[in-house]
């Protein structure tokens, strides 16, 4: 077992003085000490944030209105500027058209490759289509798509010009897209009617006509070209009650490469809550917001720039796909994957970070998990810097992996949300890196840990709470005029104080320990505990592939801590084994943490992004049905969820 806070990478003095953080340090004549550096960056945020604008040279207006004005969860940015967030990734189109912009792989092998100056051609192209089916500024473009570079394309188009963007990955189901559908009014549907993962091929024809009939907004549908399909799917032709478009004929008119100036807070794109409880939030970000979060999380944070090679393991669904093609924003080449991240090994993605030369390697905790029970050890990765970690806590035996296995490569830990499609808190590369410990506050982020009678503490376990505004958070939540759905997600508990359901200690040292989700915490006997904490000891056990711990208590009153364990493959849940659980948690946690119950299950249910489902679960446990407590349609197994039945049942346990 690896101590958390043992110190495993420290920057040497050429890491810190090559790293952009410390050339914008120096510009702004500040020292290089990133804990002043942050505190300057909330204290004063207004002058924090124009000086992004200045420091990266944004293109576009800056205006004459103040830079904030206002308090959450109504505060306003840049008042009177304007600008396009595709104009900013495609700047450098006109003068360096041969930098590399896009690799793309699939799980085949399949690679393609465009320069910033072709995929500057194809967006306008594209740009001219979507203008000829009549899209325009406010307008929304949604996408059922996976991580290709059309998908790309269509996006900066519709960006370009000024109308919205909204995307789910064709692993959804026809109702969970429908339910984000619906809610935002589309005016075209890009969409494919198939793609391959895992070394099958999915016909999502069907699927593309039941979203399509429920979206009456439509005036047309674009298909998109086939990756991986069998050749009698290659060549089918679908029905449709709507326009259809082939791709190759909505890019078949070159047009010009323009970019709608538009105001900071207008709509860039909209991306949505997990919808694992209920119909999912579509949360709204701006132009203005996204450019200038992403500028400064990926050149400070990630250091990242002209010459690198960003590539983060996402589907068009989850909120790190928004953030990867932030990449154009500072220069870096991005890399776009489409497949399983285990196909045909569990190292495959790695074999494409070796194969093409990534500098920047993004996935989420589960695989650097998976990569350590496997025991593999990465090669030919000379070229990466940087692995970045996010999804859910990585415990320290994760960080250590990464250090034992690529000593000269810096981890980042991220913890954020598609709430801000950014990070709250990670890494830099002014900071060591300690087992288990998020380095850092991000710059900007005035994040505090909040005691249950709302006063900020240190070294203790709080709630997640800022206490003051960022640009990337929602402008609104699609369809909430009056803004009672968006405050009543994040204000309630603390007026004016944002509270984002993560439990966190904020060490001494400005370090930061993420524990999991406030309101699925295990409180026995009082004492509380993250959920990641009892992940950490039981998916130690090399027997064990996954678990899930819910607590059932409720109103005060204790009730059962159940712990759910996937087998690895061959591995029993012997009596011995459930033995030597009981005791590790016993002894690492607290007796009042001994699980009342251990059951084994065919795998644990997660979301599409790969998120354990601790609430519904929870509620299912409780007595609600699994229909009510779960959108089967956002989950990634949902054929797992027969296994967790009422704890009234007498066979519950069984």
């Amino acid at each position: 077992m690896v101590e958390e806070g043992t110190l495993l990478w420290e920057p040497t003095p050429q890491t810190v003085r090559d790293a952009k953080v410390t050339r914008y340090a120096e510009w702004l004549g500040r020292s290089g000490d990133y804990q002043d550096l942050w505190r300057w960056s909330v204290d004063s945020p207004a002058e924090f944030w124009a000086s992004l604008w200045d420091y990266f040279d944004v293109v576009g207006e800056r205006g004459a209105g103040p830079v904030l004005s206002g308090t959450m969860p109504g505060a306003e940015w840049f008042a009177g500027s304007t600008l396009n967030y595709a104009a900013n990734a495609l700047r450098g189109a006109a003068t360096d058209p041969g930098r590399p912009a896009v690799v793309f792989r699939d799980e085949s092998g399949l690679r393609r490759t465009l320069t910033l100056g072709e995929l500057a051609g194809e967006v306008a192209r594209v740009r001219a289509g979507l203008v000829a089916l009549g899209v325009g500024r406010g307008d929304r473009v949604a996408a059922y798509a996976p991580n290709v570079p059309e998908t790309l394309v269509a996006f900066l188009a519709t960006a370009s010009l000024g109308a919205v963007w909204s995307s789910c990955s064709p692993d959804f189901g026809a109702s969970s897209v429908i339910d984000r559908f619906t809610q935002i009014e589309p005016k075209v549907l890009v969409a494919i009617d198939g793609y391959a993962y895992n070394g099958r091929w999915f016909d999502r024809s069907q699927v593309v006509e039941d979203i399509a009939a429920k979206l009456p907004t439509l005036t047309a549908r674009v298909r998109m070209p086939l990756y991986g399909a069998p050749p009698q799917e290659a060549g089918k032709t679908q029905r449709s009650g709507h326009r259809t478009v082939e791709w190759d004929r909505l890019r078949a008119v070159e047009g010009p490469l323009e970019f709608e100036p538009v105001p900071f807070a207008h709509p860039l794109w909209i991306v949505y809550s997990s919808g694992t409880t209920g119909l999912p939030k579509p949360i709204v970000h701006g132009h203005g917001g996204v450019v200038l979060e992403h500028l400064k999380a990926l050149s400070f944070h990630q250091d990242l720039g002209e010459g690198d090679v960003f590539f983060w393991y996402t589907t068009t669904g989850w909120m790190m796909w928004n953030y990867l093609v932030g990449g154009l924003l500072v220069g870096s080449a991005i890399v776009l994957y489409d497949g399983s991240a285990t196909h045909p090994g569990t190292d495959a993605l790695w074999r494409l970070a070796a194969e093409e030369g990534v500098t920047y390697f993004g996935t989420g905790a589960p695989y650097i998990v998976a990569s350590m029970k496997t025991n593999l050890r990465p090669e030919g990765l000379g070229a990466l810097r940087g692995v970045g970690s996010t999804g859910s806590p990585l415990p320290p035996e994760g960080f250590a992996w990464v250090h034992d296995t690529m000593p000269e490569v810096q981890l980042g830990s991220f913890s954020g949300g598609t709430d801000v499609c950014t990070g709250f808190v990670g890494a830099v590369p002014l900071l060591p890196v300690r087992a288990g410990v998020i380095p850092c506050r991000c710059l900007g982020a005035r994040v505090e840990s909040f005691d249950p009678s709302g006063e900020p503490v240190i070294g203790e376990v709080g709630e997640l709470v800022l206490t003051a505004p960022m640009p990337s958070m929602p402008v609104m939540f699609w369809n909430d005029p009056e803004g009672t759905r968006y405050r009543e997600s994040y204000f309630t508990d603390y007026p004016g104080v944002w509270r984002h359901g993560d439990w966190i200690k904020i060490l001494p040292d400005g370090g930061c320990v993420i524990y999991g989700r406030s309101d699925s915490t295990l409180n026995r006997g009082g004492v509380r505990m993250g959920t990641s904490e009892f992940y950490r000891v039981v998916e130690r056990f090399g027997e064990i592939a996954d678990s899930l711990v819910i607590d059932t208590g409720q109103l005060g009153q204790e009730g059962r801590l159940l712990l759910y364990v996937t087998m690895a493959e061959g591995a029993p849940l012997s009596d011995a084994l459930i033995m030597r659980l009981r005791r590790a948690i016993k002894e690492e946690l607290s007796p009042r943490h001994v699980p009342n119950e251990i059951v084994e299950v065919p795998g644990i249910p997660r979301t599409l992004s790969g998120k354990k489902l601790e609430v519904p679960i929870r509620k299912i446990l409780l007595g609600v049905p699994p229909e009510k407590a779960a959108n089967l349609d956002a989950m990634a197994n949902p054929e797992v969820l027969s296994h967790f039945v009422p704890i009234t049942d007498p066979e519950a346990q069984g």
